[in-house]
């Protein structure tokens, strides 16, 4: 039951007639162990602007008994229809509705979500409502602008917690009744329901009280590090509430660990879910802990920017995740006793790629959508939204100064508290406080498309003296598809000069400026200095652009690379290098040779779990074909060495352990693979721990080494959720027709995985080592993915679509098969966006293996 698709004008119409009271909600979930269904009862209480005005309030549900409207009983059949009951003849003034009405579990990670725990065959339920989900537990108008109290009345099993969005009560019979909310969207309530296990603190300050809890299953209890989640939590409560001068707005803030979670958390008010691979059950890098503190951080921001100030339409859904995204990240690099000072590093080397490959898809759209309808906006959550629009803030701090940026938020928060706001609302504020005028800045920024391109344009006299110098901007046009024109923007950036001093790339000086909206920026500061080394524009990654490199900085980076003594730097020529390579700029043989040469040196455990990632990538989609083996093989070869001579037990050690586990080709490799695992090898330092054993299992099946044997009694070892999708996992990746055939058949031609398993399964069935085994399922793909999308739920269907799209089968003729596809599909504007999308992958390779031939 997908839903009927709500438009932006539909909602417009429904903010201007209706005003929402409040909410109570009646939920009966006392037989979640085994029923498919449950009891909703919602009454909503609302006033209409107009008497005798229609509307309608939303409802997915397999069952309506009862419609009551102002004590009248409507006709069921005769209004429920398509996820929507229709209300006519309203009153002007206060009216008053009940809907009884039977609900379904989920299996989707949409809605109620049901999940029952093998280790102890109890279910596990949450709920998820972003972006028009809430309508799949209770009867709700499905929009961010109709806010309303809410009171959650939850009749669970006996010996279950239930735990909501207001503190949580003492039960009676069972039964849990809670105060209600403040003014909040339906899209951020949120039920949490199961024998979850608990740990409980309090944020203290000043006088300031606040409950603090932590929840896990309690299979996952051992592994939870409660005490390293309150920690970052509560540097984050001090960070936010002094920059925000606003105090958390909520009656106490849970953080619960929540299994099969389709995103990596969820701002729910007061009562966060986040996915519970974050509850670590074996040896991880510093990276993961770095992640998981942003997205602690992330979540907790949205109390304020999504939470208690929200934006009226998804087209504003930016307002919530660029500022949540920008302040996280600062938070970890200020915040006092933060262990990740170098988190823009992280940023720079992570997210800002995303942002750069989203925006260069057809598919790149201006920060502030247009957003039309909900199909819209849930193929939105993507590397813009996120990643570019955090950038982009990053900017805006250094263009009016942090102290009048955090200014115009404190007054934005005070003015809207638990209101809805549009982006002139943000920027009025900030105007006021800066004493800027913003309205050029964000159409440039914020209303269009597209990236730029800043390169620097130096002139030395005999002596090494500049003579000129100058910033060139560019414009690119905009991928074919999109919308749009190119746009050359102001930039605030600094220029890092650097000299190589005992073998180190030093940074010497730093000249900040403005970037012009034009083709050329004079810099005269810098005329009549020595010529440094390296000039590296965008230095300290002040702006959103792609940056490349002048001639002699070019050969003095590819030369020193490891060098640079400072992460941010060295970050940022990997990601102009990367960048150079997924253009067709850098051969993919040149990009392999300075990661080599590189590498070594690189002391930040992310920026090398980014460039692992990288190369591989690059390896089995941008090589040249007849050069891809033996590059594999010389990177694997590679990845062992620094395996070996990695320092015992350190992250490091575990990374390149996993990048071997990912590319191990020969028979010498893979019997290690398969020695490690079975204790007849051993490497000083190096846990195999129960998920390192699950990375070789996954890379020894897929080489045929291992079959179905070996893959069930790895998980006899570990029967637990995790052990059963990397089970499904290695069982997919198998490279025999049978696999294959019985993979595709369990996601495609069933619908009974959950979402979980599902990924795990087109995670293991998409094995870049077999694009000839899976050359025949390109044609199935495009024969079946719109009954999918149109028959399964939105997370589901977008699954199946991006995963498996024939991404492998690098040819002109997997495009002429896409377009053949598009122009007589005629498929929505989602999924167009998803296909197109990834057959700009594959055009991208083509380039890319054409400039490495």
């Amino acid at each position: 039951m997908p839903g009927t698709n709500l438009t932006r004008e539909e909602a417009q119409r429904r903010a201007e007639l209706l005003t929402v009271d409040s909410y109570e909600i009646d939920l009966d979930l006392s037989g979640a162990q085994e029923d498919a269904t449950y009891r909703s009862v919602t009454t909503v209480r609302f006033d209409s602007a107009e008497e005798g005005a229609e509307t309608f309030i939303d409802l997915v549900a397999p069952a309506v008994h009862k419609v009551t409207l102002n004590g009248h009983a409507l006709d069921v059949a005769a209004v429920f229809r398509d996820s929507r009951i229709t209300l006519k003849h309203l009153r002007q003034g206060r009216n008053e509705l009940t809907v009884v009405a039977d609900c379904a579990y989920t299996n989707t990670g949409e809605g109620l979500h049901k999940f029952v725990d093998p280790v102890d065959d109890q279910a596990y339920l949450y709920t998820q409502f972003e972006v028009p989900d809430a309508r799949r537990v209770f009867a709700s108008f499905e929009q961010p602008d109709l806010k309303a109290t809410f009171r959650f009345t939850v009749k669970a099993p006996s010996g279950w917690t239930v735990i909501s969005n207001s503190p949580t009560p003492e039960p009676k019979d069972d039964t849990w009744a809670f105060e209600p909310t403040p003014r909040i969207s339906t899209y951020i309530t949120a039920l949490i329901v199961g024998p979850y296990h608990a740990v409980h603190s309090t944020y203290e300050k000043d006088g300031q009280v606040v409950p603090l809890g932590i929840y896990c299953r309690p299979s996952l209890a051992e592994f939870l590090d409660a005490d390293a989640i309150f920690e970052v939590t509560r540097q984050g409560f001090d960070w936010f509430q002094e920059k925000f001068d606003y105090a958390y707005p909520f009656a106490k803030y849970d953080q619960l660990f929540v299994p099969e979670f389709n995103a990596g958390a969820m701002e729910n008010a007061g009562a966060v879910t986040i996915r519970d691979q974050y509850v670590f059950r074996s040896k991880v890098t510093d990276a993961a802990y770095e992640v998981r503190a942003e997205t602690i951080l992330h979540e907790l921001a949205h109390m304020w920017f999504g939470d208690l100030v929200t934006m009226e339409w998804w087209n504003d859904l930016w307002l919530n995740e660029s500022f949540a995204t920008y302040t996280s990240i600062a938070c970890q690099a200020a915040a006092p006793g933060s262990r990740w000072p170098h988190s823009w590093t992280t940023f720079a080397n992570s997210m800002k790629t995303w942002a750069y490959r989203q925006d260069q898809l057809p598919s790149t759209h201006p920060i502030m959508a247009e957003i039309n309808d909900l199909d819209d906006v849930l193929v939105n959550f993507d590397g813009i939204t996120y990643a570019k629009g955090a950038s982009v803030l990053k900017q805006l701090v250094a263009y009016v100064g942090e102290d009048a940026f955090f200014r115009g938020v404190q007054a934005y928060f005070k003015r809207h508290a638990f209101g809805n706001t549009r982006l002139s609302d943000l920027l009025g504020a900030l105007e006021e406080t800066s004493g800027r005028d913003l309205r050029t800045w964000s159409k440039a920024w914020l209303e269009t498309a597209g990236i730029n391109i800043l390169r620097p344009e130096i002139e030395v006299d005999g002596d090494g003296v500049i003579t000129s110098f100058a910033v060139r901007q560019e414009a690119p046009a905009l991928p074919a598809g999109a919308k749009g024109e190119p746009v050359l923007r102001p930039h605030r950036i600094a220029i890092g000069l650097y000299e190589l001093q005992d073998g180190a790339l030093v940074r010497t000086d730093r000249v900040e400026l403005d970037v012009t909206a034009t083709d050329r920026t004079e810099v005269p500061r810098l005329v009549g200095t020595r010529r440094p080394a390296v000039v590296l524009l965008n230095d300290d990654d002040l702006s959103y652009a792609k940056v490349r490199l002048d001639e002699l900085s070019l050969a003095n980076v590819t030369a020193h690379l490891g060098d640079f003594t400072e992460s941010l730097p060295r970050a940022l020529c990997w990601a102009s290098a990367w960048d150079m390579t997924r253009d067709g700029e850098l051969a993919t043989h040149a990009y392999l040779e300075l990661v080599l040469s590189g590498i070594a040196k690189e002391s930040d455990i992310g920026v090398v779990q980014s460039l692992h990632r990288q190369v591989k990538l690059a390896l089995d989609l941008y090589a040249a074909p007849e050069r891809r083996e033996s590059a594999l093989g010389r990177w694997t070869e590679a990845t062992l060495a620094h395996l070996r001579t990695a320092e015992p037990g350190s992250d490091h050690q575990l990374a390149w352990a996993r990048a071997f586990a990912a590319t191990a080709r020969t028979p010498q490799q893979l019997d290690l693979l398969s020695g490690l695992l079975e204790g007849t090898e051993t490497i000083e330092g190096l846990v195999v721990d129960t998920e390192l054993r699950w990375a070789f299992v996954e890379r020894l099946a897929a080489t045929g080494v291992y079959d179905e044997a070996e893959i069930a009694a790895e998980y006899e070892r570990d029967r637990t959720a995790a052990g059963e999708r990397h089970a499904a996992t290695a069982r997919a990746a198998r490279p025999t027709e049978e696999a294959k055939a019985e993979a595709w058949a369990s996601v495609v031609d069933s619908d009974k995985l959950p979402n979980a398993v599902q990924e795990a399964v087109i995670g293991g069935f998409v094995q870049t080592d077999q694009r000839e085994l899976l050359a025949p399922y390109a044609e199935r793909f495009f024969a079946s993915v719109k009954d999918v999308w149109e028959s399964r739920s939105h997370e589901m269907a977008q699954q199946i679509a991006v995963g498996l799209y024939p991404a492998l089968q690098v040819s002109p003729e997997t495009l002429e098969a896409t377009d053949a596809w598009l122009a007589s599909a005629a498929p929505n504007a989602a999924l167009r966006r998803l296909v197109s999308e990834s057959r700009a992958g594959v055009e991208r390779a083509l380039r890319a293996q054409a400039a490495d031939a």
